[in-house]
This record gives structure tokens, sequence and C-alpha cells, in this order.
């Protein structure tokens, strides 16, 4: 396959032929994406729960990310990969969120940082960020970093005041250079109004139909515990697998069935012979 280009991901839009983008957080798991064709993928914030345990996103530091988004970057050749910013990191000013984009690029090889939110404040750091010749993916409806202001992990533009706020954002968001807009939890009638609004690419979590989707890994495997979004869809059963094998290997090891002679290395008989007078010398 051909490296993921922001030019290709245009061309993805205006030919309708769907983005399809994972969040993911290691390099088996962007190797396994590599392998699937798959052809953005985020590191996202959200690693603070489904990676470090935390109860949200806020918690994940930048050094945190960049360690994530490194084995990302070198379990891909083609995808466009994308990363998340860590909340805190942008807000203070546009020459901090510079700064910020810039360690991504640098330390981590990203080809994107996703910022979230529309604001006047959130549009200067894109337009500060894109200056600085970094592309930014932008992020509008349910924008986790920031969901206490928004009532909570709920979902977004189901009110005339929410869905009109929803399309000037998206409208600003590309305006300031954005290159792509992830949309999440927003009524597909909407998400359709808003691909009317912009040129850019959008990618829908929860939006339904847009020009891309993106999902967790975990999420799509079945790794995730718990209760998960309505807008989640699992393809496997890797958690339930994953507990099955560990619960039979240590079935095994309390049996004294494994390790079995097949699993071990055989020594010579002067190795053995030496060993035990090297113990006896000792005794």
């Amino acid at each position: 396959m051909t490296k993921i280009t922001i030019p290709r991901l245009q061309q993805m839009r205006a030919a309708g032929e769907p983005i399809v983008m994972v969040t993911a957080y290691d390099y088996p798991g962007a190797r396994a994406a590599e392998r699937a064709g798959v052809d953005m993928v985020l590191v996202g914030d959200s690693g603070a729960q489904v990676v470090l345990g935390h109860d949200s996103t806020v918690a994940i530091t930048t050094d945190e990310l960049l360690v994530l988004a490194g084995a990302v970057r070198r379990g891909t050749d083609t995808a466009f990969v994308v990363c998340d910013v860590a909340f805190g990191t942008t807000e203070l000013s546009d020459e901090q969120a510079v700064a910020t984009a810039i360690r991504f690029v640098k330390e981590a090889g990203a080809d994107a940082v996703k910022l979230e939110g529309g604001s006047p404040e959130r549009l200067s750091r894109i337009r500060a960020i894109v200056a600085a010749g970094i592309p930014v993916v932008g992020h509008i409806g349910l924008t986790p970093q920031t969901a206490t202001a928004l009532g909570g992990l709920r979902a977004q533009g189901r009110t005339t005041e929410s869905a009109a706020r929803l399309v000037r954002e998206a409208i600003g968001v590309a305006a300031a250079g954005a290159c792509c807009l992830v949309v999440e939890a927003v009524p597909s009638e909407i998400t359709e109004v808003l691909r009317e609004a912009v040129s850019i690419p959008l990618i829908g979590i929860g939006a339904g139909p847009a020009d891309g989707q993106v999902l967790v890994l975990h999420d799509l495997l079945g790794v995730t515990e718990g209760h998960t979004a309505k807008f989640v869809k699992s393809y496997g059963t890797i958690g339930a697998d994953t507990t099955a094998a560990i619960a039979a290997y240590a079935a095994e090891v309390r049996g004294a069935v494994f390790p079995g002679p097949e699993h071990g290395y055989a020594a010579t008989p002067e190795a053995v012979a030496a060993a035990r007078e090297a113990l006896a010398q000792t005794a």
C-alpha cells in the first residue's frame, strides 16, 4: 500500500471512499491495524482509561502519550498517524500549543495532532499549529476532555442550540486549517449537515454515516470490560479468549502439567556432573 497522506484523504472523501480509522496504543495493535489495511491510526488520550487504568482522559500526560505514540509509529508503515494532545498542554497559549505539537512530530513521528473543541481559543490554537507546519485534526461533538462542561458523556447536537453550535464549530475548525474533523456522539442527520458545511473529511464515532469511521481497537476486539458506549460494535472476543487462555495456563502450572519435557532443554551428562561437583565443593 501507498502511504496515506492528506491529499489522499481528500481524494477519498471526494470519491465517496470510506476512510477507516482505528484508535491504538501500542506496537502490536498498530501492526495489526496496519496489516488489516486501515487508513488512519489515532493514538488517543483514551489510553488513559484503556491501557493505564485511569477514570478519565484528562489524567494522561504528554510523556505517557509520547511513549504510546512512538510505539504506534514504529508499528505503522502506510497509515496516517494522528496523536491526541494531553489536556492542559495547549490551553494556555498558542505558543504552548505549538510547542506541544512539535514534540509529537519530532519525538513520536506523528503525521498530525488532534485538538478537541471549536471555541475561538481552540481555533486560535489550530491556526497556530497549522502555521507551524503541523497538520491538525479537529474534534467536535462529545469532547471527552471537557465533557463536564457539556453535562457529561452524552450525545451532542440533539437540541436546536447544540446543533447550531456544532455547525459553527465545524466551519470554524475547517477555516482554521484542520485537515480532518472527528465528530463524536452526534445524530446522523446533524452529521450530514456538517458534511455539507465543510469540505474536509469527517470521521464519525457514534455519528452515523460520515466520510470515515473510528473505533477503539480494544472495543472492536471485545477486550474492553464493563459498559461500552452505544456506538461501539465488537468484532471479536479477544478479551474472553485471553482470560480463558490465562486460566488454562494457570491450571496446567498448578496441576504440574506445564512445563512438560518438550518445553525444556537437555543437558549433557558431563554438564550435569560438573554442576553436581560444583555443588559438592560448596557444601
